[in-house]
């Protein structure tokens, strides 16, 4: 029985950023995959959102895959109301679109060469835990089978998650859109704006570019009700795409042509023992928003410092919970935002539509509403929960705050350190070398700041002095 201290189960783009950060953190870490090795271009995400790049920032990577992407700086919603990002509270104020695979491929890269063991090919067929670690029962390439052994597993293995089945965790929810049709196409005619998207009646498409020559769209019929296994030619698609968008912009050359059923579904719980789900195997919803890559990178941002923490011995295990109760109502609020999305998107009765008017009116004159739905689409919007009496930033998302020094915040933060912001220079707390940096504010701010390695608020206070920033440390850092 080969083991490793985590096992992570899945190598899309949840698995590949979790494992890559333990890696570095210095925890070794296997993924097993049960595809060959290749990064596909049948990408389903085309966005990321504000708070995915400031993860990735943090992890040195949001400027390369800036320079591959194509920004949006407004979006329409609903054919008449259109939001301008400027004003995001975020280095990043605006959409990246950009393929999902090219996200993988500098994920993969980061995770590579921190030193992660990749073993693709390899299917769980079984899972058992005990109170020191969990045995994945695995079937390798050539068919022959093996026992693994890690402390702590996770399952990033998709919608129909392996992991998910063996501990027993339901997925309950239902189908929101069935027989949604994909193709990658060739135009004739270029669209308009970068991001094209609408819906007329029963009928609904989005248009993106790859950066290839070739175009991502996705229709709905909501009249065409059949099962995915229907057969799927270029004349449906674009008979769906002149319904909704007046045109279909020349499609030909169609390289890969899909039909699927959107659901939305969230486990129960994110964690069974020392098993944890993440990504599009904890859940899943409608493309609406572009939401699930993004929702599901956060997830891994949000285990991997804990469990490097854990692993490491400088928390207790507990810690490990604040994963459930912190992530598990983040992916509720995705499912309804992004359902409510496809819904007014696709209204039809009377009370829908007078609904979807008002909405749009109170989002193009309420700047306060207007933000709110912004934060929530993007990430940058959610906060943590805070234990009673804390500090008002606790569990908030720090933006990238400029230092002294002239350093910002994200560049702390690669490696996955946590960062003390102090009004006034301190040591450079030794005691916690390698998993500390401290910094002081460029600005007369006098509030301290212990940023978690994800980069939300673990504790805050006003004008503290060296015996609570030490106890501060002790409680969250660790020895």
């Amino acid at each position: 029985m080969n083991g490793t201290p985590v096992i992570v189960v899945g190598s899309g783009p949840t698995g590949l950023l979790l494992a890559g950060d333990l890696a570095t953190a210095g925890v070794p870490v296997t993924v097993v995959e049960r595809r060959p090795h290749q990064i596909s271009n049948l990408s389903r995400a085309f966005v990321l959102h504000a708070r995915t790049l400031e993860q990735l920032d943090a992890r040195a990577l949001a400027d390369g895959l800036e320079a591959l992407g194509q920004r949006l700086d407004k979006l329409r919603l609903f054919g008449r109301l259109t939001i301008d990002l400027d004003d995001l509270p975020s280095r990043f104020n605006h959409l990246l679109v950009l393929p999902q695979y090219e996200v993988e491929k500098a994920l993969e890269r980061r995770a590579v060469e921190a030193g992660v063991d990749f073993r693709y090919e390899t299917e769980v067929t079984g899972l058992s835990q005990d109170g020191t670690g969990v045995t994945v029962e695995v079937r390798g390439p050539d068919g022959s089978t093996e026992s693994l052994r890690a402390e702590y597993l996770v399952g990033a293995d998709g919608m129909r998650s392996a992991v998910r089945d063996a501990i027993g965790l339901p997925f309950p929810g239902h189908s929101v859109i069935r027989s949604v049709v994909l193709a990658d196409v060739r135009l004739a005619e270029r669209p308009e704006t970068l991001l094209t998207v609408n819906a007329v009646g029963d009928a609904f498409a989005f248009i993106a570019p790859f950066g290839d020559g070739y175009h991502r769209v996705i229709a709905w019929n909501r009249a065409r009700d059949v099962p995915d296994s229907e057969p799927l030619d270029l004349d449906e698609i674009k008979e769906v795409t002149r319904l909704a968008l007046g045109r279909d912009f020349g499609m030909h050359d169609a390289r890969w042509m899909s039909r699927f059923h959107s659901d939305e579904r969230q486990a129960p719980a994110y964690r069974v023992g020392r098993v944890f789900l993440a990504g599009d195997a904890a859940h899943v919803h409608t493309p609406a928003g572009g939401q699930g890559m993004n929702t599901g990178l956060q997830d891994a941002a949000n285990l991997s410092w804990k469990l490097a923490q854990v692993m490491g011995g400088h928390a207790g295990p507990e810690l490990l919970d604040t994963y459930q109760s912190e992530r598990h109502p983040v992916g509720r609020s995705v499912l309804r935002s992004s359902g409510g999305i496809v819904r007014l998107a696709m209204a039809k009765r009377p009370w829908e539509l007078a609904l979807r008017a008002t909405l749009t009116t109170v989002l193009d004159h309420a700047a306060p509403a207007r933000r709110r739905m912004l934060g929530r689409l993007t990430g940058i919007g959610y906060r943590y929960a805070a234990p009673r009496g804390s500090h008002p930033l606790t569990g908030t998302r720090v933006p990238d705050v400029a230092f002294a020094d002239g350093g910002r915040l994200h560049e702390s933060l690669r490696g996955g350190h946590f960062v003390l912001i102090t009004p006034e220079g301190h040591d450079d707390r030794g005691a916690h070398k390698g998993r500390l940096t401290v910094e002081r504010w460029a600005s007369e701010r006098r509030t301290t700041v212990l940023v978690r390695p994800d980069g939300y608020v673990g504790w805050a206070a006003e004008g503290a002095d060296e015996a609570a920033v030490q106890a501060a440390l002790a409680a969250h850092v660790g020895d």
